[in-house]
């Protein structure tokens, strides 16, 4: 049983056309504070990009969800790249928290035919960037989303580890995966 049709995200992506994506965890849960989370998140995005499959042009992990801005570019077998990102960190997030967190694994158990657990929410967001302008505004968006008020996690974007804002500051590509947008439009 989903979500009624109007209250359904678009989660819908299309080879080699870039994307402005939210992944939420379950629940909106606060499970990604954990930097050997991010460090799952940022090593599964690297691992794509190395092999062709996706580009990321930017990013930011939030506590409990992400945004990114990407591009999939070849299947990862028979799966789309997303879908392999949100198995792999699922499957290694979800396993760290049951082996040293059951009390917070027993929030990620679900009611469904095909699982037991869930670490991200069915409805991810995609929204289609054709445009530059689009990039940069969802660019300004996510690079300031830690700054809000009820995160407070950082007093200026590039100061907050877990985005691409520092990358767009400097050039310099820490995370050794992204591609400037630019390059793209």
């Amino acid at each position: 049983m989903g979500l009624p049709e109007k209250a359904r995200r678009n989660s819908r992506m299309e080879y080699d056309q870039v994307y402005f994506w939210t992944d939420t965890v379950v629940g909106w849960k606060r499970l990604l504070y954990k930097n050997k989370y991010k460090e799952i998140i940022l090593s599964s995005w690297g691992e794509l990009v190395s092999r062709g499959m996706i580009a990321v042009y930017g990013f930011v992990i939030m506590p409990n969800h992400l945004h990114v801005v990407w591009e999939m570019k070849e299947p990862n077998g028979k799966e789309m790249p997303h879908a392999s990102f949100n198995k792999f960190t699922s499957h290694l997030i979800t396993g760290d928290i049951k082996t040293n967190h059951p009390r917070t694994f027993s929030a990620l158990r679900v009611n469904e035919p095909d699982r037991k657990v869930r670490l991200w929410q069915r409805d991810p967001l995609a929204i289609l960037m054709d445009a530059r302008w689009k990039v940069e505004q969802k660019l300004k968006y996510l690079h300031d989303n830690p700054l809000q008020k009820h995160w407070n996690l950082a007093n200026r974007p590039e100061s907050y580890q877990w985005s691409s804002s520092a990358f767009y500051g400097t050039g310099v590509d820490k995370f050794g995966f992204l591609t400037h947008y630019m390059d793209r439009f």
